[in-house]
């Protein structure tokens, strides 16, 4: 049985899921949510492995790894919600800038849109 990128991801997260779970209603972890912190952090990789890494990916996938971490923190009281929210915004300025670098590629997408309507007028980026 052959099966897609789709089946694995969706394994994996639940290993994962509940692998850290378990860990802390054992004890051996501290009380985190985990399905909410891993949902992030796998949706941001998820992001860079089935999409890959242009302009747009390299600002969202980020993103959710960064919230992903922050969680963590925030959850175990290594920083508070008022630190962590303007962590996330002085992050996103930055992916932002980071995206506008020549050496990122623009999405796939984009470049075949343009392509197809050669008359619209080109942006720099």
């Amino acid at each position: 049985m052959a099966g897609g990128k789709g089946s694995l991801a969706v394994a994996v997260i639940l290993i994962a899921v509940g692998t850290c779970w378990l860990l802390s209603t054992l004890g051996v972890m501290p009380q985190i949510n985990w399905i909410w912190t891993l949902g992030l952090g796998l949706t941001g990789g998820l992001i860079f492995g089935l999409i890959g890494i242009d302009k747009i990916t390299i600002v969202a996938g980020s993103f959710f790894i960064m919230t992903s971490i922050l969680s963590v923190l925030r959850q175990t009281g290594r920083i508070s919600f008022d630190v962590e929210v303007p962590i996330l915004v002085i992050t996103s300025g930055l992916l932002l800038m980071i995206s506008r670098l020549p050496a990122i590629p623009r999405p796939k997408w984009l470049l075949e849109d343009s392509i197809s309507h050669p008359d619209s007028p080109q942006t720099n980026d």
